[in-house]
């Protein structure tokens, strides 16, 4: 196979860009550097367009190495001929190289095989060439033989058709057609179990968290209340159902099998398989092609089936939770506030910590406003203490058990308080896990759990990327039935997005932590740690030349992280920015061109729309135009956040109950999670409301993301709500234009 023009074909982009792609890959470059430096190579691909290039070429490599073993086995047995050869060279799944494997592939003991060692092969033979012109129970007669385990007739018989059997079912051919005609035409079909009549807690499907299950086949709550008696055709079914489904089954709720269009695969068999009209034999093979699809290939397309009904859920799953795990980690930062981090609770108290516009802990306290010490005025006095202490403009409070007594608290708080003073609820998914770290009690090893969840709590609004990026990307909660996939699928393909997003910003290399640093392309942990240990020991980086100084950082590793590392302060402009130094001649050649210097662009960034004509410009400084444009827009915009484009969070200094909401009220929410069948919005009250996508958009849309991402500010209005099952039905159609 020639591979480039596979993927070529496949992904409908130039010859060139995938040759191009693929030398730059196998060459060590990293998909951030190559999508952002290496522009006029790749003809522009994306680093999206790059991660799905380079996934197809890992697996038609993987598809290459599997024809050579498959090739090699075969031949090894004396059995490859020309046909096959062709037929296995031009496969382009790896699922019909394993078919046309499947008769050569060493077996396991089964019923064809002992049948084979009975010396039955020669009797099987005779029947599907249905030539018979007697009784087969004459030519059965022959193979009679106590020795090899043939006692009679009528075990010779069954014994040829074990072999038959086994035959029809390795074919190739024939698997092809009932794998795609079941896939087209069969039904998935899941039934409640009879014994799933106890109790068990309900599932939180929202942020994907698991329920309290225990296994037992019980569904008190009417979990899967759906798919009790859930029937849909296998081609239609969406992928979320099959989670579910998959889900229900594990937890012996459901029972769930694949129906078939069985006649119309019989029929097919038996067109292909019984040529003549043999009164002897045709009947022995009808009950054989009977035999083989019930006991062998039905139970395998049926396994083959679900599992790629449940690989294609997972990578539809783990494609929304990386948009939304791109959309959490690109948030605006809100910067300029002291804040005050809050990690609510009741009965070990709300712990505090307060955070300084840069970052830095400047203080921790645990109060009790809540259950049961209820000490709610001594916990004011506090907080008015520290309020005043450290010129606290924003209180950041996690959305855990006891967030609503305590938004009660701050609420009270503001309206006493006689300096501006607002909050913000905000999702503490994964603050937990990261204070409980190893990480965690190097950064704060002063720090109990609780101060280093509320230190989390309140960076995680200064600067979302610089602090989720602390966290396993799976415990953000921004995902569906993320437990119940491909673990490793699931963990390399958020580690790309949280390294795109990292990349995407940049970082500045004076400031950054080690856990923020081991994303940015060629630094990995070692030298992430080196990085760090030279700032102690020598204060800060002057320029980005510096890395160079930095143990393991050699030449390669810092082509490609130089351009996403930045020196905010440095006194040469070009380290400030995300032009690479390999550029730094071409833009200072540009610059003396113009008559302008780094000083003049520096004061005035405006200098540079006399550029008009950037081919001609960038022919003349011998680089690509892609690069050209890219030193322009740098230099235009130094150290440019393109988070400071999108929405902040809503800031409240009022509290609002489930209780207030009336059917028909128009409010302000952001948008929390997005999943295959609508959008959670934070609308303040403690309970996310769904949007179904139905309700999300005027026009159509075939997914949520279509319409919203994960903090988008929205309105919605008020369809109906359900204490009682604490649910809360928002809609948006007609009011987000």
């Amino acid at each position: 196979m020639d591979i480039a023009e596979q993927i070529k074909t496949e992904s409908g982009v130039r010859r060139s860009q995938v040759d191009a792609a693929i030398r730059l890959i196998d060459e060590g470059n990293t998909i951030p550097f190559i999508a952002r430096y290496r522009k006029e190579a790749t003809g522009g691909l994306n680093d999206e367009q790059l991660r799905t290039l380079n996934e197809r070429l890992t697996y038609l490599r993987n598809l290459e190495e599997k024809k050579e073993h498959v090739l090699s086995s075969i031949n090894e047995q004396g059995l490859l001929t020309e046909e096959l050869k062709k037929s296995i060279e031009e496969a382009i799944t790896i699922t019909a190289v394993d078919d046309l494997y499947r008769p050569y592939r060493p077996k396991k003991k089964t019923r064809a095989s002992v049948a084979r060692e009975k010396g039955l092969e020669g009797l099987a033979t005779y029947i599907y060439l249905q030539n018979a012109d007697k009784p087969i129970e004459e030519e059965a007669s022959k193979y009679v033989d106590d020795k090899r385990g043939v006692p009679g007739v009528k075990e010779a018989i069954a014994g040829a058709a074990d072999i038959l059997a086994e035959m029809i079912s390795d074919d190739a051919t024939y698997r092809t057609y009932i794998r795609d005609i079941t896939y087209r035409e069969g039904i998935l079909v899941s039934r409640k179990r009879e014994a799933s009549e106890k109790a068990m807690s309900k599932e939180q499907t929202q942020g994907g968290t698991r329920s309290g299950k225990r296994n037992d086949g019980t569904d008190e709550r009417n979990v899967y209340e759906m798919y009790y008696e859930f029937e849909e055709k296998v081609s239609g079914i969406q992928g979320y159902r099959i989670l579910a489904i998959n889900r229900g089954e594990k937890e012996k709720v459901l029972t769930v099998k694949v129906n078939a269009p069985e006649d119309k695969i019989i029929q097919y068999l038996t067109g292909h398989i019984i040529k003549k009209d043999n009164k002897y034999t045709s009947p022995i093979l009808s009950e054989v092609i009977r035999d083989s699809y019930d006991r062998l290939t039905a139970p395998s397309v049926e396994r083959d089936i679900r599992n790629e009904l449940t690989e294609k859920a997972e990578d539809g799953a783990i494609m929304v939770f990386g948009k939304n795990l791109t959309q959490l980690l690109m948030q605006a930062p809100v910067s300029g506030h002291t804040v005050l981090g809050w990690d609510p609770a009741f009965r070990t108290g709300c712990k505090l910590a307060v955070v300084d516009a840069t970052g830095k802990v400047l203080d921790t306290r645990v109060i009790y406003p809540t259950a049961p010490q209820n000490k709610v005025e001594e916990s004011k006095k506090e907080l008015k203490a520290l309020i005043k202490k450290y010129g606290i403009t924003l209180i950041s409070v996690g959305n855990g058990t006891a967030s609503r007594e305590s938004e009660q608290v701050i609420a009270e708080l503001i309206k006493e308080s006689d300096t501006p003073l607002q909050y913000v609820i905000v999702n503490e998914a994964g603050a937990s896990v990261y204070s409980a770290s190893k990480l965690a009690s190097e950064e704060f090893p002063q720090f109990d759990v609780g101060q280093r969840s509320a230190a989390s709590i309140a960076r995680r609004l200064q600067d979302p990327l610089a602090e989720l990026v602390k966290i396993d990307p799976r415990s953000i909660g921004v995902g569906q039935y993320q437990h119940d996939m491909d673990q490793k699928k699931l963990s390399e393909s958020l580690e790309a997005v949280v390294e795109d997003c990292v990349n995407r910003v940049g970082v500045d290399l004076n400031t950054a932590s080690a856990a923020l640093l081991q994303y940015v392309s060629g630094i990995n942990k070692t030298i992430a740690g080196n990085i760090v240990a030279y700032r102690e020991k020598n204060g800060r980086f002057v320029t980005r030349k510096d890395l160079l100084k930095v143990d393991k950082l050699g030449p390669k590793a810092f082509e490609q992280c130089a351009g996403f590392l930045r020196i905010p302060d440095s006194d040469n402009l070009l380290d400030r920015t995300g032009v690479h130094p390999e550029s730094y001649a071409a833009t200072e050649r540009m610059l003396k061109g113009l008559n302008l210097s780094l000083k003049d662009i520096k004061e005035d960034p405006k200098l540079l729309n006399v550029i008009s004509d950037t081919k001609k410009l960038a022919e003349s400084l011998n680089v690509g135009e892609p690069t050209l444009k890219d030193i322009i827009e740098e230099l235009k915009k130094p150290g440019r956040d393109p988070r400071e484009e999108t929405q902040g969070p809503i800031l409240k200094a009022d509290v609002m109950s489930m209780e207030d909401l009336r059917p028909g009220m128009r409010l302000k929410g952001t948008v929390r999670n997005v999943i295959d069948f609508g959008a959670f919005v934070d609308i303040g009250v403690h309970q996310d409301g769904l949007v179904h996508i139905s309700k999300l958009s005027d026009r159509y849309i075939k997914h949520p993301l279509d319409a919203v991402s994960i903090g988008d500010i929205v309105e919605v209005e008020v369809e109906s709500v359900d204490p009682v099952k604490k649910r809360i039905s928002l809609n948006m159609k007609g009011l987000n234009r």
